[in-house]
């Protein structure tokens, strides 16, 4: 095939698209912010996404445009769109996955399950709704923030002085989401794809274990969902895509909750990290099944290659840097792990990498993929 992809943003999940765009026959170009980037590999432009000139040079030569990640301003699509680009997925779903209020209200229009929220604009309104629900809550920037950025559990609303603060002095009449703090049992993730011409398929649901904020480990599928947890998610995650108009990977990120119920927590329109396992675990990797959808080209299975999987993260790596004597003992300790590094130097909290492993029993499938990230540790 000859189809040509931009890919804005340089991160890893555009190093990722990489392999199965040269399988599939796709050149993938890549607008990155900077020099060096993990995309490095594909980069073709260095720019300024938030610049319209720029956003638009690239995405002259190319057949369609879509996203590494989710800032992108809405002016800068919306032009896009109205000059004949395809993009995907386009603003008019994407806007729920840049601003978290917006994506609660519509959410809440769809009937879809969810946390008890509301819209603050002042600390008293925040103080009153931790008031009202048991004395803390989550409050959340609306706009930017990921693992675990922008999010903080709180008692007062002076715990958040800073970012009323920065409402203020921005001037636009800015709100922070509060949310009711949940007692859940477990993290899931719902991954879903979608093309332009409607075709939708889904990966099992899978649970997503996080530390600090960051998610550091995914079992594929989630151990005892099947059944009614299984199919409230995908039931989720398929109507949102739907009703969103979603074109490409959407990511749902899920609460099961300790009263039996499944909330939707955050939305992603994009590869997630929750899908990494998909690469080594997957008919379909979520790379290339997004890569398919964007290009409205026919979708591939989502069926599992071994019956168990999982991902771990490889967070700040060794603190002298050295990832080669880690990768090395890493692998020769367990052949069978897949390693997957992003080129980037290691430093504290940083995403660095992922690991998999698979097989047919889940606690040696754990204990392997555990071992060989436990080399990337001091």
């Amino acid at each position: 095939m000859t189809f040509v992809v931009g890919v804005v943003g340089g991160g890893q999940l555009a190093r990722m698209m990489v392999p199965p765009a040269i399988e599939l026959g796709i050149e993938i170009r890549v607008l990155a912010e900077g020099e060096g980037m993990s995309a490095a590999i594909a980069g073709t432009a260095v720019g300024d996404y938030t610049d319209l000139e720029t956003v638009r040079a690239f995405a002259r030569d190319v057949d369609v445009v879509t996203f590494d990640h989710e800032h992108v301003p809405q002016a800068v699509l919306r032009a896009l769109v109205e000059e004949g680009v395809r993009v995907h997925p386009g603003p008019d779903a994407l806007q729920f996955a840049q601003d978290k209020l917006r994506m609660r209200e519509r959410l809440g229009e769809l009937g879809i399950p969810m946390p008890d929220w509301a819209r603050v604009e002042t600390p008293e309104q925040l103080d009153a709704f931790i008031a009202d629900h048991g004395g803390r809550a989550v409050v959340k920037t609306a706009r930017g923030g990921y693992d675990g950025k922008g999010v903080r559990v709180v008692e007062s609303a002076a715990q958040v002085e800073e970012w009323f603060q920065a409402l203020d002095e921005d001037g636009r009449g800015g709100a922070l989401l509060a949310e009711e703090l949940v007692e859940f049992r477990r993290e899931l993730a719902q991954l879903v794809a979608r093309r332009p011409s409607g075709e939708t398929t889904l990966w099992p649901v899978v649970e997503s274990i996080q530390k600090n904020g960051v998610c550091a480990e995914v079992i594929a599928p989630a151990p005892g969902a099947a059944g009614a947890v299984a199919e409230m998610a995908a039931r989720i995650g398929h109507t949102i895509a739907e009703e969103l108009g979603v074109t490409g990977v959407l990511a749902v990120e899920l609460f099961e909750t300790t009263d039996e119920r499944i909330l939707v927590n955050e939305l992603a329109m994009r590869p997630h990290n929750t899908g990494h396992w998909t690469i080594d675990g997957s008919t379909t990797s979520q790379f290339e099944q997004h890569l398919r959808a964007v290009l409205d080209l026919p979708l591939g299975a989502t069926g599992f290659r071994e019956p168990w999987t999982v991902m771990i993260n490889i967070l700040g790596g060794p603190s002298d840097g050295d990832l080669d004597g880690p990768a090395r003992a890493a692998l020769e300790d367990q052949p069978t792990a897949k390693l997957h590094l992003y080129g980037k130097t290691a430093r504290p909290g940083r995403k660095i990498g992922h690991l998999t492993v698979a097989g047919d029993e889940l606690d040696d499938v754990v204990f392997r993929a555990r071992a060989a990230a436990a080399f990337f540790q001091n």
